[in-house]
């Protein structure tokens, strides 16, 4: 879909480096800048004892780009990631605003080079305001500044960290929307834009509901027990061989005689206690233990097919193993192979990019590249000649 779009890339970790490789999965050039040493998420394994080839970290966000290492602290390297923009549709970076302008790298500098160039900044909290140059991670400023740690947590326990780059990805996904919308518009017009995606931001949205309630009504709901519930059919439960799965009802009264009769329970349909979202709402821990107790008579494998023969709206709790094995995980394609970067034409598993497009080639375009793999070959597409290439390289401004 994006195949002919040229991307050059000057950021660092995963946020920024995700939307990258959504972009190139979809069929857009991608160059990444790396700094001398590489990009630090390189060093995920070592820094835990671990030295692989393969880096299921950094090759998931970074899969079939080329990678040039230019030293941005010399006015040479600066220079050189210039002229690459003058050629380019988009120009993607995390580096904090403030470094960007000191560098010439700013979005006002750039744009005059290439009227055409989207230029998407991803940061931990925007462009304006107070922490516009303060540093940013997912956990930070998508997971605690936000709101989201503190609700999250049941009432009355302790704050725990984001999952790996969790908040990342999901801004990841959010500058890649937000760079095709901008490529359509130039394509339109022959105008570039700014584009601008942060942690902070995409964390508010992503908490989105809760935040419009809490705007509205002063007030939000704090994250309850399972005991606790408002609508206490929703909720958490477990079978009888410890396989815990979730139900999500629907609306109004429509699910609570379908319960009942998978856990053999019909009467209960009627009882003026739970025949309406009122009544168990008052009594929502009987609920919950009467569901407790239903369930717990029957293995996962037998309530499966008992919910699903009522129509039930529902999904187990599955580890990562068990999903790594899960048949709609495969047939919906969001786990597709991975080049290798030994070279050996060898593959593995991998998580796919967010969208599917039916039909098309929308999957990893290759291995991650080495670091500095494709210097002197972009450096040649520049212009530059074997001896011009020789003393960048001799004098530490490229690698």
């Amino acid at each position: 879909m994006l195949e002919g779009i040229k991307v050059v890339e000057y950021a660092t970790y995963m946020a920024a480096p995700g939307a990258g490789c959504i972009l190139r999965d979809w069929g857009a050039d991608v160059t990444k800048i790396e700094p001398p040493g590489g990009d630090p998420i390189r060093l995920f394994f070592r820094t835990i004892g671990t030295d692989l080839q393969d880096n299921p970290v950094f090759d998931f966000d970074n899969r079939g780009k080329r990678s040039v290492v230019i030293d941005t602290g010399k006015p040479e390297g600066q220079a050189l990631i210039r002229e690459m923009v003058a050629g380019a549709d988009v120009f993607l970076t995390n580096v904090r605003p403030g470094g960007l302008t000191r560098s010439g790298l700013d979005h006002e500098s750039l744009r005059t080079l290439n009227p055409r160039l989207v230029y998407c900044s991803l940061t931990g909290y925007g462009l304006e305001g107070p922490d516009a140059d303060r540093p940013g991670f997912d956990i930070a400023s998508f997971w605690s500044r936000t709101g989201v740690a503190n609700l999250t947590i049941p009432k009355g326990n302790e704050p725990f960290p984001l999952r790996t780059a969790f908040g990342d990805h999901t801004t990841s996904i959010a500058a890649a929307a937000g760079i095709c919308a901008a490529l359509v518009e130039a394509q339109r017009t022959g105008k570039g834009r700014l584009v601008e995606a942060s942690l902070f931001r995409t964390g508010l949205y992503a908490m989105g509901s809760d935040l419009a309630i809490q705007l509205f009504f002063g007030r939000v709901a704090s994250t309850k027990g399972r005991g606790e519930q408002n609508v206490p059919i929703s909720n958490f439960f477990q079978s009888k061989d410890d396989k815990w799965f979730c139900i999500v009802a629907r609306q109004g009264e429509t699910d609570w005689a379908p319960l009942c009769r998978v856990i053999n329970r019909p009467e209960l349909a009627a009882d003026p206690r739970f025949n309406n979202a009122k009544g168990r709402r008052a009594n929502n821990a009987d609920v919950v233990s009467i569901l407790d107790a239903g369930f717990a008579f029957f293995p996962m494998a037998e309530l499966a097919g008992r919910l699903d023969a009522e129509s039930i709206a529902w999904a187990p709790v599955q580890t990562l193993a068990e999903v790594s094995v899960d048949p709609q995980a495969l047939a919906s394609g969001a786990i597709v192979e991975t080049p290798s970067a030994k070279g050996d034409g060898s593959t593995y598993a991998s998580p796919a990019s967010p969208v599917r497009f039916p039909g098309a080639d929308d999957g990893p375009k290759g291995p991650s590249p080495s670091v500095g793999q494709h210097t002197a070959e972009v450096l040649a597409s520049l212009g530059r000649s074997a001896d011009e290439i020789k003393a960048l390289f001799d004098a530490g401004i490229v690698a």
